[in-house]
């Protein structure tokens, strides 16, 4: 579906340097946060309490906070879940007290300041169930990478699968980057965020892709980069149809989903914007690095019909 249609081809890959280079910079600048800032990782990778409770009224978070903070309870997170009187309480691993013992010491400070408040879970993660967290949640990450790099290799070709699998990683890790930098909480929830990114970064990949591959059997006195701008600018239509409305989805949850989904749904607003960058501006110019070549899929069908590329038989 086109809402509507360029006439004229935009010559991206005229820029493909310039774009490159901007890439690069975000992306070193993302490795140094990660590197010297480090991610601000959840109890759900270092452990610690997670206690949900209910107030008789909408509940003052900052109140609970600062009662919380004055009572010793440091690097508390407290936010809604759900309705306005439902509050969830993080709590990173506090001392040698036990899950029951920081739970009762929590609610005690709470009754003070609200005496209608009432406890409905606590959870306890430990810190050896969390750091096996964090290790299988790298590995998710490198699973889903290389799974990516496979699948783009055996439906195009092992350039166009290393030019989307690094276009993909420059958008992990520019989103990690962002989390380091800004010090956001770096959850489970906001990991599921990522690996969707990396799910959807390639779906935009994979259609430039198709379109380039088709061009360069249809164009056959055509420039490669020629090519590759008239790929880009005939799913231009589809592109902002597609990520418009997907990003639409995701800001409301960014603006009215509450504290639980606002990490998850950021993580998906700076992937998509950022999924739409590399795949026009960083996997495409990364073809013409890599040195595609029409031959490299003309030499298939010529070796099966006995036609030359310039459609001579042989």
């Amino acid at each position: 579906m086109e809402f509507f249609r360029i006439r004229r081809d935009i010559p991206f890959m005229r820029y493909g340097k310039i774009t490159t280079a901007i890439s690069l910079l975000t992306f070193l600048f993302a490795v140094w946060a990660l590197t010297f800032k480090g991610l601000n990782l959840g109890i759900d990778f270092t452990g610690g309490t997670l206690i949900e409770v209910t107030t008789s009224q909408p509940a003052n978070i900052d109140h609970i906070r600062t009662s919380l903070d004055q009572a010793g309870f440091r690097d508390v997170t407290v936010q809604n879940f759900g309705a306005s009187n439902d509050v969830l309480i993080r709590l990173p691993v506090h001392g040698n007290a036990g899950n029951g013992k920081t739970s009762e010491a929590v609610m005690n400070v709470l009754h003070v300041q609200e005496p209608g408040i009432t406890l409905k879970r606590v959870d306890f993660v430990g810190p050896q169930v969390g750091h096996e967290l964090y290790d299988n949640g790298a590995l998710a990450l490198m699973v889903v990478a290389g799974g990516i790099l496979v699948y783009l290799a055996l439906r195009f070709e092992w350039r166009f699968a290393l030019a989307a699998i690094i276009a993909n990683v420059h958008d992990v890790v520019i989103i990690l980057g962002f989390f380091a930098f800004f010090q956001w909480e770096f959850s489970l929830t906001v990991l599921a965020g990522v690996l969707a990114v990396l799910g959807y970064s390639v779906n935009e990949s994979v259609v430039v892709f198709d379109r380039i591959r088709e061009n360069l059997r249809k164009m056959r006195k055509t420039d490669i980069p020629e090519i590759i701008d008239n790929a880009i600018t005939a799913t231009m239509s589809r592109t902002i149809i597609t990520h418009g409305m997907t990003e639409t989805m995701v800001l409301a949850m960014l603006f009215f989903g509450g504290d639980a989904l606002h990490n998850f749904a950021l993580a998906l607003t700076i992937g998509i914007l950022f999924g739409i960058y590399s795949s026009v501006l960083v996997a495409s110019p990364m073809l013409l690095m890599l040195g595609v070549r029409r031959e490299h899929f003309i030499k298939a069908a010529t070796s099966k019909t006995g036609v030359s590329a310039d459609g001579a038989q042989v």
